[in-house]
C-alpha cells in the first residue's frame, strides 16, 4: 500500500482535510516490530508470524537511525515488540542505544526464550518493563491459544527470571470467546505472580485473527467485560489498562457520573488524560521493514522511515492527519458525544468496511441525539 486510503484515494482520506486548529499531537508511545519471526503460532497473531527470517527487516544501523529519528520527535515509550524480539541478536544494543537517547524502552517478549542472562541484559540495557501475555489461566487454555505446547510454562519461567533481577513486568491478555470466562482468573494469577499491571486487549480480526473472527465477543459481552474491568479498579493492586477497547473510556465517564464523581487524574489516574483509540494521535506502529502505521492492527501504510524521516511522517502523514480530525468520523461514531475520549476502534472499522473513519462495528452504545 502507499500512503493514503487504500480504497482508491491516494494521498489522503476521502472525508476531508486535517483539523483546522492544527492542534499538537505529542507522540507518547511507539511500538516497533523489531522482527516478524516468532517461535509461537498464536491464533490471534496480527502478523501471522512464523519462525523464520523475514526479508527486508531493519538491520542494526537502520535500527539505531530509527531510535535517533524517534528521539527527534519526543521522548515516548518505545515498545520493542515482534514477532519475538529476543530472536534479534542485536536487541540489547538497540535497547541500550534508545535508553541513552532518552527514550523509555520496554519490551514485549513471550517469555519462552528468556534466560537469566536475558533478564539481566534487559536491566543492563535500560529496559524499564516487559510485558508477557497470558491468554489463559491454565496451561491447557494458554497453550491452545498460543499454538505451542509449553508456552504457558515458558511464560511463567520468563516471569520468574524477570522477578529475580527486579525487572517490572505486566500481563497482557487478548480477550475472545476462547478465554472470556477466564479473565477474572487470569487477573488473579497476575496478582499472585507479582505483576505491576494487567492490560486487556479486545480481539481485532487482522492477521491470523481473521480466521477466528467467529470467536470475537459480541457488543454486549464487550460492554459487560469493560464494566467488570472498571469495577476492578478498587479491588486489585494492579495498574489496569484497556487497549483496543476504546469504549472503556466512555464507560469510565458514564460510571463516574453515575457515582457522582468527576473524572480527574487524582481519581482515575492516566485513564483521565488519555483517550480510547490512540492510533495516529498519540501512538504509532513501525513494521519490521520500517513501514509506519497508525497501529499494528490498522494496516494502512502512512510512510516508511527508510524513505521519509519519522518526524515528517508523524507530523504530516495524511492518514494521521485524517485520524486526528475527530469531526470527520462517520456514522454513529461521528455523532457520539464521547468521540473525543473514545473514537471507536479504527482498525475494526477498516476491517469491516475498508474505511478507517467509519463507525466502530462492535459498539452497542447509541449516541444522545444532538439538539437542533
Amino acid at each position: 500500500m502507499t500512503e493514503g486510503h487504500p480504497a482508491g484515494h491516494p494521498g489522503g482520506h476521502p472525508h476531508g482535510a486535517p483539523p483546522k486548529d492544527k492542534k499538537e499531537f505529542p507522540l507518547r508511545l511507539v511500538a516497533w516490530e523489531t522482527t516478524r519471526a516468532c517461535n509461537l503460532a498464536c491464533k490471534h497473531c496480527r502478523a501471522a508470524a512464523i519462525n523464520k527470517p523475514y526479508e527486508g527487516e531493519l538491520d542494526t544501523p537502520a535500527a539505531l537511525r530509527l531510535m535517533d529519528q524517534i528521539a527527534e520527535v519526543g521522548q515516548p515509550i518505545v515498545i520493542l515488540t515482534g514477532g519475538e524480539p529476543l530472536l534479534r541478536d542485536d536487541i540489547f544494543d538497540i535497547a541500550r542505544y534508545g535508553t541513552d537517547k532518552g527514550l523509555r524502552m520496554v519490551m514485549a517478549p513471550n517469555g519462552t526464550l528468556m534466560t537469566p542472562a536475558h533478564a539481566q541484559r534487559m536491566v543492563d540495557s535500560g529496559i524499564k518493563r516487559i510485558s508477557i501475555s497470558l491468554d489463559g489461566a491454565t496451561r491447557e487454555k494458554h497453550d491452545s491459544f498460543r499454538g505451542v505446547e509449553g508456552a504457558y510454562d515458558g511464560a511463567l519461567r520468563g516471569i520468574e527470571y524477570a522477578k529475580a533481577v527486579g525487572l517490572d513486568f505486566q500481563i497482557n491478555t487478548t480477550i475472545s470467546k476462547l478465554n472470556l470466562d477466564q479473565i477474572p482468573r487470569i487477573q488473579e494469577l497476575a496478582v499472585k505472580l507479582g505483576a505491576v499491571a494487567h492490560h486487556i486487549f479486545l480481539l481485532v480480526p487482522t492477521g491470523r485473527g481473521k480466521y477466528i473472527i467467529d470467536q470475537e465477543i459480541t457488543a454486549q459481552e464487550y460492554e459487560e467485560t469493560l464494566n467488570w474491568f472498571y469495577d476492578q479498579r478498587d479491588k486489585t493492586p494492579l495498574q489496569l489498562k484497556a487497549t483496543c477497547a476504546p469504549h472503556y473510556y466512555r464507560i469510565l465517564r458514564q460510571r463516574a457520573r453515575e457515582e457522582g464523581k468527576s473524572v480527574s487524574f487524582e481519581s482515575h489516574g492516566l485513564d483521565a488524560v488519555t483517550r480510547g483509540c490512540l492510533g495516529g494521535t498519540g501512538f504509532c506502529f513501525i513494521s519490521h521493514r520500517g513501514v509506519v502505521q497508525p497501529c499494528g492492527f490498522l494496516q494502512v501504510d502512512s510512510g516508511n522511515v527508510t524513505e521519509t524521516s519519522f518526524a515528517d511522517i508523524w507530523r504530516g502523514s495524511k492518514v494521521f492527519l485524517a485520524l486526528r480530525n475527530y469531526d470527520e468520523l462517520q456514522g454513529k461514531c461521528g455523532e457520539c458525544e464521547y468521540k473525543r475520549v473514545c473514537g471507536g476502534c479504527r482498525a475494526r472499522a477498516f476491517e469491516a468496511t475498508g474505511d478507517f473513519m467509519a463507525e466502530e462495528p462492535l459498539c452497542s452504545y447509541q449516541p444522545t441525539p444532538r439538539r437542533k
